[in-house]
């Protein structure tokens, strides 16, 4: 065998050290930039999911690639916006969102269907043909599914159309929607819109934690960012000045509950700690202790013709509010009433339903779903270091590895 001359060796030995350094200085950047700024989400899971990712964790593979395809798709679609409705709100300004209340129908004992009526459970398709309610859904499904992407895969394409459609719906003159509900869950023949709208913004909270992992990327500047928390600052300030957020703050069912969820992540948003915090350590007498029940029944959403979905609903809000209050030192996670009222005999008490073991007998108009139980589980297995909670969700129907919990809430 042919011996190489001392100074190739010595040149390729260079070459191998200076790679092996830069891979060394590229993880140590990583390694040492802060933690996405999210809220609702727990920024150690997220880069805990990343790492693993990044070291072909195959049980994340299926979660990852479906992420992707969502991404791919999202990338395909435009952007979207309140000025893009037929009709017009009665001020006339399109910027202001406007729909139309899901549960009411025209009138079927009224020449002309006035006023509508109420069918508890029942969605008037009037809602999404005549509305903003979809294109806000869509806005924050598209965003959420391509910062998650982006934040995954390092991709800066899903980063930049993340970008145009927040800049599309709440920062470009042509586009933005005016910060207030007032014209939300109208009633024809009754209201030009209501408090109980307000329970449309309750995904938000997610498309702010979104912001926070897009922070790192080229595409989402610091114009940006001030452009936007300006918005949300007067949002805040509608929801809590505003009759229509005054009176939702007083509800008693999980629209009372998401609204705490909606001002505390906002007031998080803009950097006004201090307002989040007294809303979030308010709500374990308020929320917890006044809309569960000793044994973990949620009375007010029990009545409703969607007992089984306003319950998940409700207790979806619980979950965002504790996770929000542990990063400012509340543990609405382990708080108990001096009658055993919790968060987690919540969750215990319809774990068997979800698992089949108990037969639901209150209404529920549309299927049980199990499935959608499995966040909870995988939430709670996290929070609380209970294994049982892991080994019930394996239980359920309807959960596959592809499914975005596995990445966001990844397996303890």
């Amino acid at each position: 065998m042919k011996l190489m001359p001392g100074h190739v060796i010595a040149r390729r030995m260079f070459a191998l050290s200076a790679v092996i350094l830069g891979i060394a200085l590229a993880g140590s950047s990583a390694s040492s930039q802060p933690p996405p700024r999210v809220f609702v989400l727990q920024p150690d899971d997220l880069i805990d999911t990343r790492r693993r990712l990044q070291a072909n964790d195959a049980s994340l593979l299926p979660a990852l690639n479906k992420l992707k395809r969502d991404a791919d798709d999202a990338l395909n679609g435009g952007t979207f916006s309140v000025v893009h409705k037929e009709l017009a709100p009665p001020s006339g300004d399109k910027h202001d969102y406007m729909s139309i209340a899901p549960y009411w129908w025209p009138n079927p004992n009224t020449p002309n269907g006035l006023p509508y009526v109420r069918r508890d459970g029942e969605v008037n398709p009037e809602r999404d043909q005549t509305s903003d309610r979809r294109r806000l859904d869509n806005l924050v499904k598209g965003v959420k599914t391509l910062a998650l992407g982006y934040f995954f895969t390092g991709r800066d394409d899903y980063a930049a159309h993340a970008a145009r459609l927040l800049r599309a719906w709440f920062l470009d003159d042509a586009t933005r929607m005016n910060p207030h509900l007032r014209y939300a869950q109208a009633v024809p023949g009754r209201n030009v819109g209501r408090a109980a709208g307000i329970i449309e913004t309750h995904n938000l909270p997610e498309l702010v934690d979104t912001v926070g992992i897009l922070a790192r990327s080229k595409s989402w500047s610091s114009e940006d960012q001030k452009g936007l928390q300006k918005w949300f600052d007067a949002y805040l300030a509608w929801l809590r000045e505003s009759p229509e957020g005054r009176a939702e703050a007083k509800a008693q069912n999980n629209h009372g509950t998401w609204y705490d969820v909606q001002i505390a992540a906002f007031a998080l948003f803009v950097d006004k700690g201090d307002m989040a915090k007294k809303v979030l350590n308010e709500m374990a007498e308020k929320r917890i202790a006044k809309q569960i029940e000793p044994d973990g029944r949620q009375p007010r959403e029990l009545e409703r013709t969607l007992a089984w979905s306003y319950s998940l609903f409700n207790l979806e809000a619980l979950f965002d509010g504790a996770s929000m209050a542990s990063r400012l030192g509340i543990n609405l996670w382990s708080y108990e009433s001096p009658d055993k009222r919790s968060m987690r005999k919540a969750l215990d008490w319809l774990l068997p339903f979800a698992a089949g073991e108990k037969k639901w007998n209150y209404p529920q108009i549309s299927g049980l779903q199990p499935g959608k139980f499995a966040p909870f589980l995988r939430r709670a297995a996290l929070r609380y270091r209970e294994p049982s909670y892991e080994n019930a969700l394996h239980k359920l129907s309807g959960v596959t590895p592809d499914q975005r919990l596995h990445l966001l809430y990844p397996k303890p």
